[in-house]
């Protein structure tokens, strides 16, 4: 695989999908008390969230020329992700403002263990569309957060596989599916060259691919482990490449598997690390074209975004993500055949 060459005046990165704001609560009791009760927790703070604003701002961080296509409502919270965006270099001229409907909100209850509790209130996010996204031409296209942006989805299978036609390289990471159907639009995997999901979301959307009529021909409990989803997903048409956490990241392509770990870090927290990891990986895929490179750089800016609260705190400039990735552990194993 090669990575899309640069063309005159094209962008390097192109993002389609959420941008809001995110309220990051640390030590809330697991089930907060009712009754009008006032419970004190630990810190508060207000970040920029969304999926593909964040992967936009941490590319933008990164040096990569980066638009991101959006919607977010004409309120004080759609000021704050423009304007922290804007700050960052991301261009946002082809954000579109709802004259109506809100701003997404987000409000993550973060727990000592490193797990969290996720609220949405989508605002302006399902009426985001296709129609929003314009003709720009970009090295790369990705989309994020899927399931939050159903008119998006719907037309995504086209705008991606429209990009791919004009040499750009294209992924989507879905992140969670609140409805826990994890259907993906007919053509939409062919359309990717990556597909990029945490390990819950991969053994997800394998299980709902192989129980699909146009799917492989399996069943959604047959799906036996990470190997297996693996399997199943680059059967689809994308390169799998699933966030593991800690445990690092694992790829398989047609003839190989490529797994990559980085050193252990104590993580502050990790709202929004894997977004970090897709914004590193992409900067790595651009400039190298190469897999296990792309990797590396992806679980180096995965783990420096944990430094801080919030996604885009401590996302990486590009000398320290350098420095870190030439110490992410990579292997390739070649595909064994049947």
């Amino acid at each position: 695989m090669t990575a899309a060459g640069r063309r005159s005046g094209a962008l390097d990165l192109l993002v389609v999908g959420d941008a809001n704001p995110d309220v990051l609560v640390s030590g809330a009791p697991e089930t907060p008390p009712a009754g009008q009760a006032e419970t004190l927790v630990d810190s508060g703070a207000l970040a920029l969230g969304g999926s593909a604003a964040i992967v936009a701002h941490g590319a933008a961080r990164l040096g990569l020329s980066t638009a991101l296509v959006a919607m977010v409502g004409r309120d004080p919270a759609g000021d704050f992700v423009l304007d922290t965006l804007s700050a960052a270099g991301v261009d946002i001229s082809a954000c579109t403002r709802h004259d109506t409907l809100p701003t997404a909100l987000t409000v993550c209850l973060n727990r000592p263990d490193g797990d969290r509790a996720i609220l949405t209130a989508p605002g302006c996010l399902p009426a985001f569309g296709p129609e929003h996204v314009p003709d720009l031409t970009a090295r790369h296209v990705h989309a994020a957060s899927y399931f939050l942006q159903p008119r998006l989805a719907a037309g995504l299978p086209r705008l991606l596989a429209d990009a791919a036609a004009g040499g750009a390289s294209t992924s989507l990471d879905t992140n969670d599916d609140p409805s826990g159907a994890w259907r993906l639009a007919p053509g939409l995997l062919a359309a990717c060259t990556f597909l990029l999901p945490n390990e819950a979301e991969a053994l997800s959307l394998a299980g709902a691919l192989g129980a699909r009529e146009d799917g492989p021909d399996r069943g959604a409990d047959e799906i036996d482990g990470l190997d297996d989803a693996l399997d199943v997903l680059r059967a689809a048409g994308p390169v799998p490449v699933v966030k593991r956490g800690r445990h690092g990241v694992v790829a398989r392509t047609g003839t190989e598997t490529v797994t990559a770990r980085g050193p252990e870090v104590v993580p502050v927290d990790t709202v929004g690390a894997g977004d970090g990891f897709d914004a590193g990986f992409l900067a790595g895929w651009l400039a190298s074209g190469a897999l296990p490179q792309a990797l590396a750089w992806g679980c180096a800016c995965g783990a420096l975004s944990t430094r801080a609260a919030g996604g885009t705190t401590a996302q990486a400039g590009p000398d320290e993500a350098a420095a870190l990735a030439a110490r992410v552990e990579v292997g390739v194993a070649p595909l064994t055949a049947v």
